[in-house]
């Protein structure tokens, strides 16, 4: 267990992020990631333990985060936020200031309470303040003890130099928890071409780092 906690800053530097969710539940999480990295982790690998270690943290901490967010936005919510934002920008051509909600249900024929129901859920996730999407991985995690930065800063700047399919993979692979077969969807490609694709991407890392 001792040597397990050696690496107790990691779990740190990752959960320090989310300011909006239990620091002890999120603790918890992150060390069972670092248990089930420890489990897992063969030397043979050619990988740093920290490095290994951070995508099996990573991992479970957002998948906790996905499972505990109150604030689901379902794909017509999306859709209608889209149109309320180009009604916007023709109205406000039009009238030369910023439409009204009653003026945006008019223009749209929907009720004036959908519009304010909409921005009121996409104003909820906006307060949760953090990005699932586009991580900037370079820059997300701040990383305080000395022996594990380089580490991280070597993860971060080799994916970083990605191309930016091959981050998206990563990123839904590794950071969102996500299957092959979820990940073709998302891209639009095969699940062959994802596993393939995968596979080199991972062989680039090793090589760098």
């Amino acid at each position: 267990m001792e040597d397990i906690l050696e690496y107790e800053n990691l779990v740190y530097s990752i959960i320090n992020k989310y300011k909006n969710f239990d620091r002890e539940d999120l603790y918890q999480v992150g060390m069972i990631g670092l248990i089930d990295a420890k489990r897992n982790y063969k030397e043979e690998v050619n990988t740093k333990f920290s490095t290994y270690a951070y995508f099996y943290i990573l991992g479970k901490v957002k998948e906790y985060i996905r499972k505990s967010n109150p604030y689901k936005i379902s794909k017509d919510i999306i859709k209608l936020n889209k149109s309320i934002e180009k009604a916007t920008d023709i109205m406000s051509q039009r009238l030369g200031r910023n439409p009204t909600d009653l003026e945006l249900s008019l223009f749209l024929e929907i009720d004036e309470e959908k519009i304010i129901e909409t921005r009121q859920a996409l104003q909820n996730i906006k307060s949760l303040d953090y990005n699932e999407e586009n991580i900037d991985l370079y820059n997300s995690i701040k990383v305080e003890d000395k022996n594990i930065n380089s580490d991280i800063l070597d993860l971060k700047e080799a994916i970083n130099n990605l191309s930016k399919e091959e981050q998206n993979i990563i990123i839904d692979r590794y950071f969102n928890d996500l299957t092959q077969t979820e990940v073709s969807k998302e891209l639009g490609m095969s699940q062959v071409q994802v596993s393939r694709k995968e596979t080199k991407i991972l062989q680039k890392l090793k090589a760098t780092l």
